[in-house]
């Protein structure tokens, strides 16, 4: 069995892939058919439909940005963080 390279899918190719896989499975298309069509595995399937079913590729793209900024706002947060641990401790003249 050859390995295949990991392919990293931009929200507008998963909402496209799963628009093509809703027709197909329409059309009466078997799953497994449906699923080598896209060149995915069944968990990725079911992870794309979870997180991105129904949404469109305008939807899409904002979701991923918006959980870039909350990432980025998440590590300032934490930084802030230990730079008042850090302040604190020194403050305290325990160095």
């Amino acid at each position: 069995m050859s390995k295949q390279r990991r392919k990293r899918h931009t929200p507008e190719q998963i909402v496209a892939k799963l628009r093509d896989a809703a027709a197909m499975l329409n059309a009466g298309k078997d799953i497994a058919v449906v699923l080598q069509s896209l060149e995915v595995s069944e968990s990725t399937y079911e992870r794309w439909k979870n997180q991105y079913g129904g949404m469109k590729c305008e939807e899409a793209i904002r979701l991923k940005k918006i959980e870039e900024e909350n990432r980025r706002l998440r590590q300032i947060v934490a930084d802030q963080a230990l730079d008042i641990q850090m302040l604190k401790h020194l403050n305290e003249g325990n160095w």
